[in-house]
């Protein structure tokens, strides 16, 4: 693979895509920053980065394939990130998430292969495996649609898949699981948890406390997702990312609770659970693979990943930023 010089990351102006574009500007790549199209000419969280003014910003949308062919043009890697994440709006929306995260993925993948792409990161989720068959969770295990969020996210990665067998387009499924920290939406249980107790909520609206997941700090999961973009071996791959640990959100809740000094009494909020069967119970990394063809390990513990996230929304400033008062669909 030639020398990167100059990357495309979509979905830019998001949670994971704010954090991995700074990442990469301080590391001194060119970065050319997809964020969506709006009107205010809003860049998301990257309004918010201190190298904004260094970043080649383009407002657009992953459904026009045309847009897709101009903005991978000179480009060596592409960090395909963008895409509709939130599980209950899936519900509401299936077809814009196959819109979205299908056929966006198709567009990034053509755009890419026909503009000679050195390398796609796309990127993937655990929540493609379902509740757990076993745990830790390796990159063979099988693939179960239990929300239409996770089904159009397997679309988008059988679509990644047949672009490298079919033509060869050297490209890496990445597959972070549950990453948090600052700028994450209320939507995710940390932020959920963290700003309706930092703003003074008598009790703590939520659905499921039960299911588990591995947690993974967002620097942690940035790096990861480099290691993969400097890693060759990684071609052709599919690799999880996360931290090999579990926690239930209850145990989540009560870590958070003791950190912020917080005695608050859950109740249980109907509106966030999820159909029956839609659930995934249990999620835990197997983080071997990439442990094996990167040398990648997480640096931050969940303790110490949940206190800075806690310092970063009990800022006035960023909790103004989020409708406590409303769920987040």
């Amino acid at each position: 693979m030639k020398s990167i010089k100059k990357v495309l990351i979509t979905g830019a102006g998001g949670f994971i895509g704010s954090h991995l574009t700074d990442m990469l500007n301080k590391m001194n790549y060119d970065v050319r920053a997809l964020v969506e199209y709006n009107s205010f000419n809003n860049w998301g969280w990257i309004e918010e980065l201190e190298c904004k003014n260094d970043l080649e910003v383009v407002s657009g949308d992953i459904r026009d394939p045309y847009l897709c062919k101009e903005i991978t043009r000179d480009i060596d890697v592409v960090f395909h990130l963008a895409a509709l994440i939130a599980i209950p709006y899936s519900y509401i929306a299936p077809n814009s998430y196959i819109k979205t995260n299908v056929l966006g993925t198709l567009n990034m993948c053509q755009a890419s292969l026909e503009n000679n792409v050195s390398k796609l990161i796309h990127t993937s989720t655990s929540e493609v495996y379902g509740t757990a068959d076993y745990v830790p969770i390796d990159e063979k295990h099988p693939l179960k649609a239990q929300s239409p969020y996770s089904a159009s996210k397997i679309g988008a990665d059988s679509v990644a898949s047949s672009f490298y067998t079919s033509f060869q387009l050297p490209l890496t499924i990445a597959r972070p699981f549950n990453t948090f920290g600052p700028r994450q939406s209320a939507r995710a249980v940390i932020p959920t948890v963290i700003t309706q107790i930092a703003s003074g909520k008598k009790t703590l609206s939520l659905g499921d406390t039960s299911p588990t997941r591995d947690f993974t700090y967002v620097e942690d999961t940035c790096r990861g997702l480099v290691s993969l973009m400097l890693c060759k071996e990684s071609i052709g791959e599919v690799v999880n990312v996360g931290s090999n640990n579990e926690f239930s959100i209850a145990q989540t809740i009560e870590i958070i609770k003791d950190i912020m000094g917080s005695n608050i009494e859950i109740k249980e909020d109907v509106k966030r659970i999820r159909p029956k069967k839609s659930e995934v119970f249990r999620l835990c990394c197997d983080n071997s693979k990439i442990k094996d063809l990167t040398g990648f390990s997480t640096e931050l513990s969940f303790e110490e990943g949940l206190k800075r996230t806690i310092d970063w929304f009990s800022d006035p400033k960023n909790l103004s930023v989020y409708k406590t008062e409303l769920f987040n669909v």
